[in-house]
């Protein structure tokens, strides 16, 4: 076991991290939260950095009766990505899926007017990027992501995890994206939960909560 909890893994992902910001790399850097279990581990990398932290919403899509199986994700208005794979194992295709996204979608619009409060995304074009999340087994969650923030034009984009299964850093690797990761996992791993003590569901309150502490330790600072 690496970590007690999301906190913790954060901690250790916000030290290391520090070791570029010390060389001037991440000056002016943004943290992003993949919503919902990666805001507390992004919460301490943004504490250590003293940078601000967001969040990017993003949806897994799962198996119609599996919610166990993911087989796709979402974010914003961009098309689902998918994993090829996880689709012809359960003899899914996405015509079949289409009603089913859209339900998913729905409850992306929800989490993010929820988490925003009105607030417009930040403006990332031009800027140091860093994308957190609290695992990465198989990572189609995180591609869709990176793939959404490609289009938007960051100087540079780095995936920062505590945990990732060797395959998907590859894969995130030729997504274009750096990677900075803790502990690269067996290719066995099931789930990132395996590498946590306490890896309890992460709340709707908890993200509004972390976004709105974070934003006003960053105003007292400055």
């Amino acid at each position: 076991m690496r970590f007690h909890d999301r906190r913790h893994a954060g901690d250790d992902l916000g030290l290391r991290l520090l070791v570029w910001a010390a060389d001037g790399e991440l000056a002016g850097t943004l943290v992003l939260a993949v919503s919902r279990g990666g805001v507390p581990v992004a919460a301490e990398v943004a504490r250590a950095l003293h940078a601000p932290l967001d969040v990017l919403v993003a949806q897994e899509i799962c198996a119609p009766g599996a919610p166990e199986t993911v087989i796709g994700a979402i974010v914003a208005d961009d098309p689902p990505l998918y994993d090829r794979r996880a689709l012809a194992m359960l003899d899914l295709t996405e015509d079949r899926l289409g009603s089913y996204v859209a339900r998913v979608r729905t409850e992306l619009y929800r989490c993010e007017a929820l988490y925003r409060s009105g607030r417009h995304a930040p403006d990332i074009e031009g800027r140091t990027v860093i994308l957190v999340d609290d695992g990465l087994t198989p990572g189609v969650t995180m591609r869709a992501a990176v793939r959404h923030l490609r289009r938007r034009q960051p100087a540079r984009l780095i995936v920062a995890v505590p945990v990732c299964a060797p395959s998907t850093a590859a894969t995130l690797r030729e997504e274009s994206a750096d990677l900075m990761c803790l502990h690269q996992a067996p290719e066995s791993l099931y789930a990132a939960d395996e590498w946590y003590e306490d890896f309890g569901q992460v709340t709707d309150q908890e993200v509004i909560d972390t976004l709105s502490r974070l934003s006003a330790e960053l105003r007292e600072r400055s």
